[in-house]
């Protein structure tokens, strides 16, 4: 019997992505679902690269962090009410905040290896159509009666059913193990680095600034599809500047001394969804596509919160990418001074400055502020938590395209659970 010959490994471009505007929670989708989100982002790629046929990709892979009972096969319900054929496979994939890049990278993987030829990757999350839990106390007295051998042992238990037991379970933005928000432990790192109130408001006015500019030079006229009256993110402030964020009371950390983390410098609760599509070199020339850049590399970490996101902040809840972006650069042998654009989600600004400063620790050099986050990021676009990894590969590659000559950029995504995701995107 022959032994079986290791595939090659196909480079992986980046066609393009849509994504619908990203809005406020309790806002204009607040009646909009993941899937319907989802699938309008989906049907805007569809649309825009003549995805319609049987057979013009090979899987769609997207996720949500926020999921109702009705959301167990987002990606595949998703393909059902799309223009996407009906005949694409579809499976969720989910790792919080990390979820959009992780379906990129299960994507880039099977298209690697010759698994497939082209296939969407994607995010969904909406934190107004939130799910609602039953009570756990009455979820265990319903189940005591629906195992209930007699109508009287049914009538027993239904019995202990207490006013109490009405109040649902409402999602909370907190980590079982410690019991703390994510703004409540990035506090806790803001305050190990030293992170200023002064710098994460002029990082976050950036943002803001930089997403307006991006917007208003035509920037995102491929990659934003018009949903439910927006054309534009509506968390988008144009006229942020540090001083008017610096009159804004903390929010973070409260509990501590000089609290700097307010609602003008985290992320706020969003609606939203984002698709990429990728695919072979092969598939994209066969169908005139040229790519806008390729993935080339790829890397994951986690880090030990519940025990060391104390004085030093070196595992703070989102300090993951910290060890991830030296172990792939490391791997491939690049440094920071490599890269032409870096992209660094914005789940709160100290937590981008608390980043960056431990690369910098780590020896990998400071990062030029003028390469950082060029076209804004998320304190700017807002955060639905699986959208964002997709709305960044894509936004990265635009910028790398838009540049016209060659380039690279790196993405670092934290995630809930003390976990990062991060990549390397090219244009050569």
């Amino acid at each position: 019997m022959s032994a079986l010959l290791a595939p090659a490994v196909r480079r992986v471009a980046i066609i393009g992505g849509t994504r619908v505007p990203f809005a406020r929670s309790d806002g204009p989708y607040a009646t909009a679902s993941n899937q319907d989100m989802l699938t309008a982002a989906l049907d805007g790629l569809v649309e825009r690269y003549g995805l319609e046929g049987p057979g013009a990709v090979g899987e769609f892979v997207a996720g949500a962090v926020l999921k109702h009972s009705r959301d167990f096969n987002l990606a595949r319900e998703t393909v059902l009410g799309s223009r996407l054929h009906p005949r694409t496979p579809a499976y969720d994939i989910q790792q919080a905040c990390g979820t959009g890049l992780q379906a990129v990278v299960a994507v880039a993987n099977k298209i690697a290896l010759g698994q497939t030829e082209a296939a969407v990757a994607g995010g969904a999350d909406t934190a107004s159509d939130a799910p609602l839990g039953v009570n756990d106390d009455l979820r265990k007295v319903l189940l005591q009666a629906r195992r209930a051998k007699s109508i009287g042992a049914r009538l027993k238990a239904l019995a202990k059913v207490r006013p109490g037991h009405l109040v649902p379970d409402i999602p909370r933005n907190a980590e079982p193990r410690t019991g703390l928000s994510m703004g409540e432990h990035a506090a806790v790192t803001a305050r190990a680095w030293g992170i200023s109130r002064e710098a994460q408001d002029e990082l976050a006015a950036t943002s803001h600034q930089r997403l307006a500019a991006a917007y208003d030079r035509g920037f995102f006229q491929d990659l934003v599809v018009p949903f439910r009256g927006l054309d534009r993110d509506q968390n988008l402030r144009p006229g942020s500047t540090p001083e008017k964020l610096a009159a804004l009371k903390p929010v973070f950390g409260l509990d501590g001394p000089a609290p700097t983390m307010t609602a003008g410098n985290s992320t706020p609760l969003t609606d939203g969804a984002a698709v990429v599509l990728l695919a072979s070199e092969e598939w994209a020339a066969a169908r005139g596509l040229e790519p806008l850049a390729h993935l080339t590399a790829y890397e994951t970490a986690a880090v030990d919160f519940p025990h060391g996101d104390v004085a030093d902040g070196e595992d703070g809840l989102l300090m993951a990418p910290a060890y991830a972006v030296p172990r792939m650069l490391e791997r491939t042998g690049l440094g920071l001074g490599d890269f032409d654009l870096v992209e660094v989600h914005e789940a709160f600004a100290s937590q981008v400055l608390a980043t960056l400063a431990a690369w910098e620790k780590r020896g990998l050099g400071p990062v030029d502020r003028a390469r950082l986050n060029v076209a804004g990021s998320s304190l700017a676009t807002g955060h639905p938590f699986a959208a964002t990894g997709a709305r960044i590969v894509a936004t990265l590659a635009a910028l790398l395209a838009e540049r016209g000559g060659p380039g690279r950029g790196l993405i670092s995504v934290c995630a809930a659970g003390g976990q990062g995701v991060t990549a390397i995107v090219e244009r050569s």
